[in-house]
């Protein structure tokens, strides 16, 4: 396919790299990447073989016990038998737990989706794939609870850029995500725009954010008072000194739709989704081998070798691989502890700083509201909406400031607060919005961000001390929007070493260790 989908280059140094799409990538360079992924792999297999374990192993791993081993023999035939199975009656009737793989994902929501849909692409049967999903129905999962917002009106250029890829590829996701013998997926998107209000206090950093947003190739009005009664006649001006309002590539879709379509699409490429939990891990002793240029338990280290997964059943399994990648979301920090990450010394002190907080939605009814050129607002207070349907109907809400009289909520379950509405967003709305007045609540529901407490921003990549364990998380609110370019860079980061299109090293875990955050000034 053509390059038009790739993400902006993010370095300069390269100036001859064509940003090219994954889809661009020839079969061989995908054939070449898996086999060299295969080849170290095995390599490293064959080297742990004959290798005597150090003698006091000190690796702080946690995990489930797993049963015994099966016999060998009996396995192969247990195997063989459901091979032929699966090859004669098709996928359907694959039983067996997948005893290894190339890359294990922990999380198969959007991101773990997106991750296996890439390599998948990429690779073909070469690199086999494997995703562990605690809830096949997502029911409590970010995704579908979320607003399913698209926007490029970030303050760095990563955010920005991977943004406008991800316009990119939900406007032709009919031709990525269709399924051979489906319809094409229905993400409905809706390119409305987003329209951030600022007060006269935050007037000058809105301003510095859409000269970013425009070197960075962003479609952006920045508007007056005046300019913005002109174009949006049904808003109330008081109290905004300075507005930007996206032109291109923002507004909204739906979300479940994308998630349905990722994991669906990475299924026929052959990815194998396993609805259990991550319940520890297990490593094995390399020796002579270094964690950020030093050796650590006699003269080598260890290396995260299998995932223990706790089935819905209640069944315990493990599954070997060679990579890892936790995306599970709000979660990433529990499966991350599990690896020692947070309870161990060095590089194993620090934890991954994601926990979840919940936000809660409401659905409200105003029959003289705004129409269908309403975009999706955010107000000086933080307080948003956007229309849901039509006939009057719209989704809004706001996050909570931290603050005495604004607390977070108890992210314990997904109880929604009414009460919060009425006490902290409805008066926003009325203000800014005048019809709003009588707008009448008609449902809501609760779910969570996967926030990022250092810098409210990403972390993409490896960690540092275990270098086969990828982390996609800590997005804080923007992840579903920025799971197409994520799945892609993890995917380059795996295959070929390094970022191919967009360069994505300053949201490496390193910035946790050295506690040195990279703020995004934009979050909702």
């Amino acid at each position: 396919m053509e390059n038009e989908y790739a993400g902006r280059p993010a370095a300069p140094r390269t100036p001859a790299r064509r940003a090219d799409t994954m889809l661009s990538l020839s079969a061989r360079a995908g054939r070449l990447a898996a086999r060299q992924l295969h080849t170290a792999t095995a390599g490293r297999r064959a080297a742990g073989a004959d290798e005597q374990p150090p003698p006091t192993p000190t690796e702080p791993i946690r995990r489930e016990r797993a049963p015994p081993p099966e016999d060998p023999f009996q396995r192969a035939a247990r195997i063989f038998s459901d091979d032929m199975r699966f090859l004669w009656e098709g996928k359907k009737s694959r039983t067996f737990f997948p005893s290894h793989c190339d890359v294990c994902i922990i999380g198969g929501g959007i991101m773990g989706s997106a991750i296996a849909f890439w390599l998948k692409l990429r690779a073909g049967p070469g690199v086999q794939v494997v995703v562990v999903e605690r809830d096949s129905t997502y029911r409590t999962a970010s995704t579908p609870l979320s607003v399913g917002g698209l926007r490029q009106q970030f303050s760095l250029p990563e955010n920005i850029q991977m943004s406008m890829f991800s316009a990119q590829f939900l406007r032709n996701a009919d031709r990525f995500l269709t399924v051979e013998g489906d319809e094409p997926p229905a993400i409905q998107f809706h390119p409305h725009g987003y329209l951030m209000c600022a007060s006269p206090e935050k007037a000058e950093l809105l301003e510095q954010n859409y000269r970013t947003q425009m070197e960075n190739g962003a479609k952006m009005e920045l508007m007056t008072p005046a300019r913005l009664k002109e174009r949006f006649p049904w808003i109330n001006t008081d109290g905004v000194a300075l507005a930007c309002h996206g032109q291109e590539n923002e507004g909204w879709f739906d979300p479940h739709a994308l998630l349905s379509a990722f994991r669906r699409k990475a299924i026929q490429l052959g990815a194998e989704f396993v609805e259990g939990e991550a319940a520890g891990f297990e490593s094995r002793y390399v020796p002579n081998m270094q964690s950020m240029g030093k050796q650590s338990v006699a003269g080598g280290n260890y290396v995260l070798d299998r995932a223990v997964i706790r089935l819905k059943n209640g069944d315990v399994k493990t599954v070997k691989a060679a990579i890892f990648v936790a995306s599970a979301g709000a979660n990433t920090a529990q499966v991350a502890r599990l690896a020692g990450i947070g309870e161990g010394e060095g590089l194993l002190a620090t934890p991954v700083p994601v926990e979840p907080r919940k936000r809660y939605v409401y659905f409200y009814h105003s029959p003289d509201g705004p129409g269908l050129d309403c975009p999706l607002l955010i107000d000086p207070s933080g307080a948003y909406f956007r229309r849901e349907g039509h006939g009057g109907h719209y989704i809004g809400g706001k996050s909570p400031t931290g603050t005495a009289d604004d607390p977070e909520p108890s992210a314990d379950n997904l109880d929604v607060d009414y009460d919060y509405f009425q006490s902290h967003v409805w008066h926003h709305l009325a203000h800014r919005v005048h019809s709003f007045e009588n707008l009448k609540v008609k449902s809501a529901w609760a779910g969570y961000y996967d926030y990022n407490t250092l810098d409210q921003n990403a972390i993409i990549g490896p960690h540092p001390h275990h270098h086969n364990l990828f982390m996609a998380t800590g997005f804080s609110g923007h992840g579903i929007q920025q799971a197409p370019a994520v799945g892609r860079a993890i995917t380059e980061h795996i295959l070929d070493g390094e970022y191919r299109t967009i360069d994505l090293t300053r949201m490496g875990f390193e910035r946790v260790l050295a506690n040195q955050p990279l703020y995004e000034q934009n979050i909702v």
